[in-house]
């Protein structure tokens, strides 16, 4: 008997893969013969006039910059006050160059203000000087902080000038000049900011849309029927169904890199292997997403309209795609950090621009893989052997 055990789970594993081999041969051949088409209705619209109009703010206000006061005299902190009296800007104090580093890194303040040490004597000398860095990835919100910054501390330091009988000279203002730096952003160019983001919206667009069409378009057709009277599996049809599309976004990524790489000249400071797997990961949760909608909708317009709404709309404008999420209302800056796409967004980004920031990879593909496990899950348990 106990011989006979491995003999028998052989021939279960064996039946279970030319299963699997003949499911997915049957859906790819679908997938080439018959595309899925978009069906774009009214509801789109009103959606976008009301994301638009309501939940999304371009200002930027209460920009996070770090504040680095290496000179700790009243002068060096009166030369930076400035920046605590504008709306714009939200100072961080620190003492560190290298805490407001990793602040910069782990995109937890937009810019840095440094005071070096030597401010006051160098200031006595007429020399004295202020940097300004600015997180440059989102170049139109980098020239926007910039200018920001650079207003608040030639104001204050023109009271400064004016109050020890100075005038101004030379590029300074008086005998401050401001220093500017852009940091992961060298081209100040918006494309380096926006080609890294394409990759998340042809991950949502393929994993979650197009898989949405595929159970609902089973379930109009009667296949899915036909296919519960034999002895195929449920995670068999699952498996079938996802592995063509994971295919499908898998050449997207590889397009989207050799574009961004070779046509944008984007730079790609981080690890290509770190991208890769992240955006398996996050393919596998837009599968989930599609999978999970088309198995509850069995509609293929519905799941069309649904997909649109709930994954790739949202990938779109409400992950820091286009617009810092910490510029919108709470309401919506709390409905965006529950998106996947937002931390794949911020990932890929970081992954370009910046490089390994371990701690940011190692948490956002920790999260998108519960939210692949989860999503999974929930569509492997509504996908049942059962006729309603």
């Amino acid at each position: 008997m106990t011989a006979a055990q491995p003999s028998e789970k052989n021939a279960t594993q064996s039946r279970f893969g030319r299963r699997l081999i003949a499911l997915t041969r049957k859906e790819t051949r679908q997938l080439i013969r018959d595309p899925s088409s978009i069906a774009i209705g009214i509801l789109l619209p009103i959606l976008l006039i009301l994301i638009f109009g309501y939940g999304l703010s371009l200002d930027v206000k209460n920009a996070p910059m770090a504040v680095v006061l290496e000179d700790t005299s009243p002068t060096a902190a009166q030369a930076v006050s400035g920046l605590q009296l504008t709306p714009y800007i939200s100072p961080v104090m620190l003492t560190s160059m290298r805490d407001a580093e990793t602040l910069m890194h782990q995109r937890k303040v937009d810019g840095i203000v440094r005071v070096p040490g030597d401010f006051s004597r160098r200031l006595a000398a007429g020399d004295a000087s202020i940097q300004v860095i600015v997180h440059g990835a989102d170049a139109n919100k980098a020239n926007i902080v910039l200018r920001y910054a650079t207003g608040a501390l030639m104001q204050n330091a023109q009271r400064i000038v004016d109050r020890a009988g100075g005038a101004p000279q030379g590029t300074g203002i008086g005998a401050i000049t401001i220093e500017q730096r852009l940091w992961f952003n060298s081209a100040n160019t918006s494309t380096w900011y926006l080609v890294p983001g394409l990759i998340v919206l042809i991950m949502t667009l393929v994993g979650a849309f197009l898989t949405a069409l595929v159970m609902a378009r089973e379930w109009e057709r009667g296949t899915l029927e036909s296919l519960f009277v034999t002895p195929v599996r449920p995670v068999e049809i699952l498996l079938a169904k996802i592995i063509p599309y994971f295919g499908i976004g898998m050449v997207g990524l590889m397009l989207c890199l050799v574009a961004a790489r070779f046509l944008f000249e984007v730079p790609m400071y981080g690890s290509l292997a770190a991208i890769v797997v992240s955006a398996m990961l996050y393919l596998l949760v837009a599968v989930g997403i599609g999978l999970l909608i088309s198995s509850v909708t069995r509609n293929q317009f519905l799941a069309s309209q649904v997909a649109l709404i709930s994954s790739f709309l949202p990938s779109l404008m409400l992950s820091g795609f286009l617009f810092d999420l910490r510029n919108v209302p709470t309401v919506i800056r709390i409905v965006g950090h529950a998106l996947p796409a937002t931390y794949f967004m911020e990932l890929v980004r970081t992954l370009f621009l910046a490089g390994n920031v371990w701690s940011l990879i190692v948490r956002n593909c920790l999260i998108l893989l519960a939210y692949a496990v989860v999503l999974l899950g929930i569509a492997r348990f509504v996908t049942r052997k059962k006729l309603d």
